[in-house]
């Protein structure tokens, strides 16, 4: 039926007439082939960004297409424990966009074994602790293109430690 509702069994009697029940379809029931694909990150320096997500973050790159006639390179990339949930990097060849601060997007989420380890791996590459995990459950970094990235501890919060739990925020994520 239109506007996601469906009629359920025989209904309820009213006077003499069967009147149908009508419910609303959860909206999962509504586009059952719809399968997630990737999110899809804009960026300026390949180099940078694959040292970031990839050095950085652990990302895996899951394959790469150039088109010479589109002048553009996307490199897939995927977290080892989901290949199937991917981000595309898209580099436009010869691009002096300004992308801004990206705040429009929002962020990309990953969970981590070891969020005390993984901020200290980040900041001997020179990455800035946006949001410090003082909680010993979450942490905010940004990409060289200024995508926030949000760091969650798997199962329960660490204690919290130093440095980051005396850490103040930096800037903005």
């Amino acid at each position: 039926m239109p506007g996601g509702l469906s009629l359920s069994g025989l209904g309820t009697r009213r006077g003499r007439a069967i009147v149908p029940t009508v419910r609303r379809l959860a909206r999962s029931d509504r586009v059952s082939s719809m399968r997630y694909l990737h999110a899809m990150v804009r960026v300026r320096d390949l180099d940078e960004s694959l040292r970031f997500y990839c050095d950085g973050l652990g990302l895996r790159e899951m394959r790469r297409i150039e088109s010479t006639a589109g002048r553009f390179t996307l490199i897939y990339l995927a977290a080892p424990a989901n290949p199937e949930a991917e981000i595309e990097l898209t580099l436009n060849w010869g691009s002096d966009e300004d992308y801004g601060s990206a705040r429009n997007f929002g962020h990309l989420a990953f969970e981590v074994d070891d969020i005390h380890a993984t901020c200290a791996h980040l900041m001997t590459m020179g990455i800035t602790i946006h949001r410090p995990p003082r909680d010993g459950h979450m942490a905010f970094v940004r990409s060289p293109d200024l995508i926030s990235v949000e760091l969650l501890q798997k199962g329960a919060p660490l204690p919290p430690a130093e440095p980051w739990a005396s850490m103040p925020n930096t800037g903005s994520w």
